[in-house]
This record gives structure tokens, sequence and C-alpha cells, in this order.
């Protein structure tokens, strides 16, 4: 069996295995390559944006620590849900803005493992915890006499933890069967981090297993928690509707819209890349679906859960008079 010589003016960097199968020691993200001219707007852009998210879930962070009126168990998984998000877009943006810097997407191969299974775990992790979030607004609005007993800071934490913890050995899995894939001549990875579908599309042979186990990995993570947000808020609009005041039905509304726009808009483009089938025709728009649920929808979250909430507004307003009082 002969091996391939690799042109050595190529970028990519491949140990060769076996004829025409590889073994790259690093990926190449090729990002926003295709627009060279807009790498330092994007740069700015991105930069910015990271800054809001940082900044706008660090805030809501913060006065739900230091503001009584917010120590409720819908504010604990507020703040957990900010700190989710942080960690979330640090997994990918920080490592972007530096592609964009230097001009050049290198990543060694166990960098881009380590970025695909937290990125994974962290998605997952923001499934349960919105569905989670949606079973804490089911029992204040159907069961409100027995919401502090259900609801208690016990249960919250231990909510919160197995949300966070759930999905670990699945993710981890699934990340170890895609990079145990035999990969053909290219390392070029056509995204802006390591994910998934990107990835199968540099595998080589039948790979058929692996898309279904992604696919039914997707349906447990994605859809299952989904499913349960839907009959929770069924449950939710029922007993809404037979309140007997509109000023009741207004208030039950307004402490659920919020958490329903950032289940559409997370759920929305999540459920499109990974549910769809695969596809090289549709590369820029699995890029501008990725760019909505990784980066947009995080900076999106603190504007809408304070916008639409007049404790948090009200908590925001204290704690700017605070600040400028010192």
């Amino acid at each position: 069996m002969q091996s391939r010589h690799v042109n050595p003016r190529r970028p990519n960097k491949l140990k060769i295995i076996q004829t025409n199968l590889t073994l790259p020691t690093e990926f190449i993200l090729l990002g926003f390559s295709d627009i060279p001219r807009l790498h330092w707007f994007l740069f700015g852009i991105f930069l910015f944006i990271y800054m809001i998210i940082l900044l706008g879930n660090g805030i809501i962070i913060l006065i739900t620590r230091v503001e009584p009126a917010l120590q409720t168990p819908m504010y604990f998984f507020i703040s957990n849900f900010s700190l989710l998000e942080i960690c979330y877009v640090s997994v990918t943006l920080p490592r972007m803005l530096m592609d964009l810097f230097t001009l050049k997407g290198n990543i060694p191969f166990f960098a881009c493992a380590t970025q695909m299974c937290l990125f994974l775990i962290l998605g997952a992790t923001e499934c349960f915890l919105l569905a989670v979030m949606a079973y804490d607004r089911y029992v204040a609005i159907c069961n409100p006499l027995h919401y502090p007993v259900v609801m208690s800071h016990k249960v919250c934490t231990q909510l919160v933890v197995a949300s966070w913890v759930i999905g670990i050995p699945i993710q981890v899995g699934q990340t170890y069967q895609i990079l145990s894939l035999p990969f053909c001549d290219s390392n070029q990875i056509n995204h802006f981090f390591c994910d998934i579908p990107p990835l199968l599309k540099l595998a080589c042979g039948d790979i058929f297993v692996n898309e279904l186990v992604v696919f039914i990995s997707a349906v447990l993570i994605v859809t299952v928690p989904f499913m349960l947000i839907l009959v929770s808020y069924s449950r939710i609009i029922s007993t809404i509707l037979k309140l007997p005041s509109n000023t009741g039905r207004a208030k039950a509304f307004s402490t659920c819209s919020s958490h329903l726009i950032v289940v559409f808009l997370f759920y929305g483009s999540a459920s499109i890349t990974y549910l769809k089938p695969k596809s090289n025709k549709h590369e820029g728009i699995d890029k501008l679906l990725s760019l909505f649920y990784t980066i947009l929808t995080p900076m999106f979250n603190p504007l809408i859960y304070s916008l639409r909430n007049r404790d948090v507004t009200g908590a925001l307003r204290k704690l700017f008079t605070r600040l400028l009082t010192l």
C-alpha cells in the first residue's frame, strides 16, 4: 500500500495513515475568508458584540444577586441563563476574533475537539435550561399556591445542576465519534468554529451511521426539551385564558413573553442547522444561522429580559442611581 504525498506548498498539515485517508494534526477554519476586504470591519463588529454580551449578561447576573426583589426562582434561572450565555459565546467568539485579527484560521486538532465538545455541552445545557424555565412558569401560573414548595431553592439548584451536566456524556461521546472519522485530503473547515455539520463534510467513506447518531442526539437534546416547553406553555395559555380579569391575563402573559421570544430565537435557528439534510449548496446560509444562535441570540437576551420586565428595569434604575450617587 503506497502513501500519498501532500503538496508541501498547501497549508494543510496532514499525517498520512493510508491511501487517500488522513488524520489532521490541525484544521483550518475558513471563516469569512471569502470576503477578505471586510476582515477589519467584521473584527470591529464582533468585538463590539462580544463586549455587549459580556456587559449585558453580566449586569443581569449582578442585579439578580444584589436586588432583594429579584431573589425568586424565576430570576435565579435567568441569572444562570445569563452565565450560560457568557460561557456559550466565549467558546467561539474569541477564537473567531483572533482569526480575523491574525488573518489565519489554523486550529490544532485537540483545540478543535475541545471547542466542539464545549460548544455542544453548553448548547445542550441551554436546551435543558430553557425547558426548566418553562416548567418554572408553568408551576407559577398553573399551581401558584404550591409554587414556594415545588420550586424551593434546593429544587431550583438541582434543576440547574442537572441542566449543566446531563448533556456532558452524550456530547463527549458525540465529539469522539465525529473526530474519530477518517478525513479526506482537505482539512479546511468552511465555518468560523469547529461544529458537527462542516466536519462531517470533510469525512470520507460511508458516514450514514454517524449522521444517524447526530440526528438522534439532536432529536433527544433539541426536540425533547422543545416539546416539554410546548406542553408547558399549552397548559399555561389554557390557564391564562381562564383568568377572570384582563389585568391578570396581561401580567401572566408578560412574565412568559420574554422566555418565549428567547425560545423561538434559539430553537428556530439551531433546529434548522442540525435537523436539516446535509448540503454543500447553502454553506453561507449555514454560517448566518450559526451566527444567529451562537452570537446574536446571547446579545439580544439581556435586552429581551430587561425591556419587557418591569422588575428588571426597576432594579436597573436602582443600580444606576446607586452608582451615580457614589
